[in-house]
């Protein structure tokens, strides 16, 4: 049997400690650490940044359990481009999008990022012969068999399903047709409005469960923002943090403070941040209601979630509304369609304050 020298044992095992001891003494790699949850509003009509266009519309960056989900798209492709570039977002890195409804002030700026992520999967509302594609079974329209073949549709052998086209050729839209959980914790809540205006027009809303109650994110509420609320307490009766539009832009004195006196009475929600469509007079009613639980949430804040909510870019206390967001959302809001559904006038715009 072969032996090996001393002096070459000696030095092997000198490596060997050598390489034990740098091992041990290396400082460890730093973990990196999990995005802290927050929402960023990336479109609407009021805020403080003057790196970030002012538009009617809405958009926001959800980063919650783990997922960064871009919830609606605002009115303008370059607008939404632009805002995203001011507050350095990277939308090439999404688990989903979810588009509330249909109307062009929240779906517009979907094609800007289609164009840096065209495969990213998308959640929108179905509907029948709907802007985001759909589907019928064939049996939706009565059928005449004694009519000769060229008079009839598909010349009456119609495909069992019938496919109808979207705005968006290409894109990865999964529809939506009912109240769903799509991944662990986050479900989409779906209602259908029945409000003058907007009747049959179907909305969803975004319910995340967290440990410190449901965090919801509304888009216009036209299904009634009540209703929405409802919805969501059978994700988790404890509503822990409100943000969105609420569509009172032109609700009444009445009606703001019977759904004031909802939210902060019946469903108790502890903390709110109310945005786009939700109305300057509803914006004054909500922080008398919510005090210091009202979070000013205009373009560029970012909303840090937990167990006790703050605005990063809320610098004015317990102002709502700067002027100049006051008129310019009145401005930008005279241009939308939350008007044009009511029938009010400019005149009558100019008088809600």
């Amino acid at each position: 049997m072969q032996t090996t020298p001393l002096s070459a044992l000696t030095a092997a095992v000198g490596s060997i400690w050598l390489l034990s001891s740098w091992a041990t003494t290396q400082p460890t790699p730093p973990t990196t650490a999990a995005t802290p949850a927050r929402i960023t509003v990336l479109y609407d009509a009021f805020g403080k940044d003057t790196t970030m266009t002012k538009d009617w519309g809405y958009a926001a960056l959800v980063e919650i359990n783990g997922k960064r989900i871009l919830f609606d798209t605002g009115d303008d492709a370059a607008v939404l481009a632009k805002n995203v570039k001011a507050k350095g977002v990277d939308l090439t890195k999404l688990d989903f999008v979810v588009l509330s409804h249909r109307h062009s002030d929240h779906v517009s700026g979907l094609s800007y990022v289609l164009s840096v992520n065209p495969h990213v999967k998308i959640y929108a509302p179905k509907e029948g012969f709907g802007i985001f594609g759909s589907d019928l079974p064939s049996t939706f329209y009565r059928k005449d068999d004694s009519l000769p073949a060229e008079m009839r549709y598909y010349n009456g052998a119609p495909p069992e399903t019938m496919r109808f086209g979207s705005l968006f050729p290409g894109a990865n839209i999964q529809l939506v047709d009912k109240t769903t959980e799509v991944t662990p914790g986050i479900t989409l809540i779906a209602l259908i409005s029945d409000a003058p205006g907007t009747k049959e027009l179907k909305e969803l809303s975004l319910a995340v469960d967290t440990p410190d109650g449901v965090v919801l994110v509304v888009g216009c509420s036209h299904p009634g923002i009540e209703a929405i609320v409802a919805e969501a307490v059978k994700v988790n009766p404890h509503i822990h943090f409100l943000a969105g539009g609420f569509h009172m832009v032109v609700a009444q004195d009445p009606v703001i403070e019977k759904v004031a006196n909802a939210l902060h009475d019946t469903y108790k929600v502890d903390f709110i941040a109310p945005g786009h469509c939700t109305g300057e007079p509803t914006f004054t009613a909500l922080h008398k209601a919510f005090g210091d639980r009202y979070l000013y949430a205009g373009l560029g804040t970012t909303l840090s979630m937990g167990a006790n909510p703050r605005a990063a870019s809320n610098q004015d206390g317990a102002r709502v509304l700067h002027d100049g967001d006051s008129r310019s959302y009145r401005t930008l809001l005279a241009r939308s369609d939350d008007l044009h559904e009511t029938g009010v006038s400019v005149v009558q715009l100019a008088r809600i304050r």
